[in-house]
């Protein structure tokens, strides 16, 4: 692979399959579906962890969350563990970045050579909430943001994304043409569609003034699905705050109207890069952190392991990316590590981490390990046990610590409507995917490893009591807005 720059952007909370290009019916996402045709889309990707915080850091290192133990939303990385941007830095490269990171604070030496309108968690201690894991989980007082906020308009984060696009185009025009010795990493990372909900009007209406089918399997979303998602809906508690069909349309409206927003940001960076003259030199990578689980079951959010939640859109395009290629190939936010030291020509033995446990999206593009196994945990908010997940071929197990599994046939049943954890006639294969899982960490030892960093810093913090009496925050805030807790 020829050294050439490189432009990664991220979103925040973008489900894959809300995106023209993996097939939905309707969303409006021209720029990322124009990306898709000229390169590769990955129709098999995973986060690494269905929350910002973690799957952020494990993005960062490459690797998983059980190594670097940032297992939640309180416990951020703070630039202590090798990054790709901090070993590109030492090596010469321009690594910046604009936007959301998630890390611990901008006193931190996060490893970047320019970090510019950096969102980190709230006052170096993110959600602390998000600690408590025992059977007295306090119920989350900032749920009703989530309903109460969806609408047309514009809201801190919308302003805050325009901002990030104004500052990535400014980069690519006047900054990017004085780093010619050795290719650039350019890292563009939106808050949208994360919630709230609020969209600017004109793309909030291009949804509200349609029909829109309800929520995938939204009249069970009283009934009791599964010990572990059961207990993420009673402590967020979302949807009991969506009190009609039309605050269930708002809400909808809203998501799809930040999509379509989002991918406006997207392509004003695009075209800077063209009119810059730099596009045939750069490669792009689009992805995000995370899905949303939009409602579905009554799910809103992240933080479990159904497709809309742990599934993220993936594309890469640029020079030696075949146009309109689709790779089947399980893939991870981990793989991108590789890809980037790749893409900027420092891929030999001495640059390249023997630890890094992913494979290059150059190598999974050209059809290497076909067989892989994608792997995702999840140690934090709304959960009382940790949560694995392995993908196979067609086939998904979700493990949990102390409940029964889950167990997809994706290819049979890509909605995840038929869970087969307790069909006998599947157990070979269940058996089978706990080997991979456990060929990877042991479940166990994880889950008690984090709950017992979880409890130190709890104390660290004041307490089960001085948490509850923090409040909850419902989500981050940009740079210069204070936080308000409920």
């Amino acid at each position: 692979m020829k050294p050439r720059n490189l432009l990664i952007i991220m979103s925040d909370q973008h489900t894959r399959s809300v995106t023209g290009c993996y097939g939905h019916d309707f969303i409006s996402t021209p720029n990322l579906d124009r990306l898709a045709a000229q390169g590769a889309r990955f129709n098999a990707a995973y986060t690494p962890c269905p929350v910002c915080v973690p799957a952020r850091a494990a993005f960062a290192t490459g690797k998983y969350v059980h190594q670097i133990g940032y297992w939640d939303n309180a416990t951020p990385f703070d630039g202590s563990v090798p990054s790709w941007h901090s070993l590109l830095r030492e090596r010469g490269h321009q690594t910046v970045s604009i936007g959301k990171l998630h890390f611990r604070s901008d006193k931190d030496d996060n490893g970047f050579s320019d970090e510019q309108i950096a969102m980190h968690i709230i006052d170096g201690e993110g959600d602390l909430l998000g600690l408590i894991r025992d059977e007295d989980m306090p119920k989350r007082a900032a749920s009703w943001k989530m309903a109460k906020l969806a609408g047309p308009g514009e809201s801190m984060y919308t302003r805050y994304d325009r901002d990030i696009a104004a500052r990535a185009q400014a980069w690519l025009y006047e900054e990017a043409p004085k780093h010619t010795d050795k290719p650039w990493v350019l890292f563009v990372s939106f808050v949208a569609p994360h919630f709230p909900l609020t969209a600017p009007s004109e793309h909030f209406y291009h949804y509200y003034n349609r029909d829109l089918p309800p929520p995938k399997l939204y009249d069970k979303r009283h009934a009791p699905i599964h010990p572990y998602v059961d207990t993420y809906r009673e402590t967020f508690a979302y949807d009991e705050h969506f009190e009609t069909p039309d605050m269930l349309k708002r809400g909808q409206a809203g998501y799809l109207g930040l999509v379509s927003f989002m991918d406006e940001q997207v392509g004003k960076v695009l075209l800077a890069l063209e009119n810059a003259g730099l596009h045939d030199a750069t490669r792009i990578v689009y992805t995000t952190d995370h899905g949303d689980n939009l409602g579905n079951r009554g799910l809103w959010g992240k933080s479990v392991m159904y497709e809309e939640a742990a599934a993220v859109p993936l594309i890469v395009a640029g020079d030696d990316i075949p146009a309109g290629h689709v790779v089947e190939t399980p893939a991870t936010l981990l793989d991108i590590y590789p890809f980037i030291i790749d893409c900027t020509g420092e891929c030999d033995a001495e640059t390249m981490p023997t630890d890094i446990l992913g494979t290059s999206l150059g190598a999974l593009i050209d059809g290497a390990e076909a067989n892989r196994v994608a792997f995702s945990e999840y140690h934090g908010m709304g959960s009382k046990t940790g949560a694995f997940m392995v993908r196979k071929g067609p086939y998904k197990l979700i493990h949990y610590i102390d409940y029964p599994p889950q167990f997809f046939n994706l290819d049979d049943d890509p909605d995840e409507v038929n869970d087969l954890g307790q069909e006998v006639s599947v157990k070979p294969l269940i058996d089978e995917m706990m080997l991979e899982l456990c060929a990877i960490c042991d479940p166990d030892d994880v889950d008690r490893r984090a709950k017992v960093d979880q409890t130190i810093r709890l104390e660290e913090s004041g307490g089960k009591e001085a948490v509850i009496a923090r409040g909850d925050i419902g989500f981050s805030v940009p740079p210069g807005v204070k936080p308000m807790f409920d």
